[in-house]
């Protein structure tokens, strides 16, 4: 399970040394900046660059750290999985049931938009989807 609290030390902690090291004072340097936060962000996470990575919007983010909803790895698999069979079929906007997590994903652009857990998506309308995926 990805603990989102030490999650976001983490970055923060990436964040601290990039700016520690004055990085970022030119258009180029903050290119590199990115760059090198994108590939420790991707250890961090235990992504291979050879993977397609499913991102998380900022709302997305919010709605999971709000609602206390972990992703783990094996999630983050079946998530990967779910998008590529929405994409398979042509789908632009999926809703992604795993076990009683719901995501509502960008299908084209492998972003998850939001997240609902099964107290959340009680008396919900889900809009603006052209598909499920249930897995």
């Amino acid at each position: 399970m990805v603990d989102m609290s030490r999650f976001q030390q983490d970055i923060a902690r990436i964040q601290a040394d990039q700016i520690g090291l004055n990085i970022g004072s030119t258009p180029s340097q903050r290119k590199l900046e990115q760059s090198q936060f994108a590939q420790e962000f991707k250890a961090k996470l235990g992504i291979n660059d050879d993977q397609d990575i499913v991102q998380f919007s900022n709302h997305a983010i919010s709605r999971l750290q709000k609602r206390n909803i972990d992703i783990t790895p094996t999630d983050l698999t079946r998530i990967t999985s779910a998008i590529d069979k929405a994409a398979a079929k042509g789908s632009r906007d999926s809703l992604v049931m795993i076990d009683d997590l719901a995501l509502v994903v960008s299908v084209k652009n492998r972003t998850v938009i939001t997240a609902m857990d099964q107290q959340s998506m009680k008396d919900q309308v889900i809009t603006n989807i052209d598909s499920a995926v249930i897995g």
